[in-house]
């Protein structure tokens, strides 16, 4: 694992969010920035449209901000209860190949959700992570120069009806799920703190870990 500065930044209005890993990604880029960072947060409820969004999956836009970014995917709900995360990081130092990166974010939520006790997979042919048929976590990224930003988003206590709103990533019939609804025991009052330490250990593990450029 490459030097990594971990950021607990606790809830974050998503334009700021965006404002800030745009702006580290910029001094990562120009050299200002000597270390990766991983920003990990929530945002109030939010959707934001990547560069392969289609209006007609944003269901109900009414009461809430929408807002379209450089992020690859579709459309993605952010709101309370989500665990974020935003990795920048200098690819170079790793390996410059867009597909093992996202395999590798895959590769550390499926490791966090493991130490959760939650059997996670990939689904074939699509972007993100799935726990018994059902999606639990969506990755957007973008990269300039081989250096990252955007990233993944955990549901971890998310009020999944919240997902109504959109088509979630463009995947009609999809059927979103939690940390909370997936946890064997229930709901736990430290079921965040536990998810946030799991997934900087699962993060740390695929960064270190060689990982195989999945198809």
């Amino acid at each position: 694992m490459k030097a990594l500065e971990v950021i607990h930044a606790g809830i974050v209005p998503y334009e700021e969010a965006l404002a800030w890993q745009r702006q580290l990604a910029e001094d990562r880029i120009a050299g200002r920035l000597s270390h990766d960072v991983l920003l990990l947060l929530e945002h109030p409820a939010v959707v934001t449209l990547g560069r392969n969004s289609h209006a007609a999956h944003l269901l109900r836009p009414q009461g809430i901000e929408v807002f379209e970014v450089e992020r690859g995917g579709d459309v993605t709900f952010h709101g309370p209860g989500q665990l974020v995360g935003y990795p920048i990081l200098d690819l170079r130092a790793y390996k410059q190949d867009l597909h093992w990166y996202l395999r590798t974010l895959e590769q550390a939520l499926i490791e966090a959700l493991d130490r959760l006790v939650i059997p996670a997979e990939r689904h074939p042919g699509l972007t993100g992570v799935w726990t018994r048929g059902r999606k639990i976590a969506s990755i957007g990224i973008h990269v300039k120069q081989w250096v990252t930003w955007h990233g993944f988003a955990l549901n971890v206590t998310t009020d999944l009806a919240d997902f109504e709103r959109i088509v979630p990533c463009g995947i009609h019939g999809v059927e979103m799920t939690s940390v909370e609804r997936e946890t064997p025991n229930g709901k736990r009052e430290t079921l965040w703190e536990e998810s946030v330490a799991a997934v900087v250990r699962g993060f740390e593990t695929a960064f270190t870990t060689p990982q195989p450029a999945h198809a």
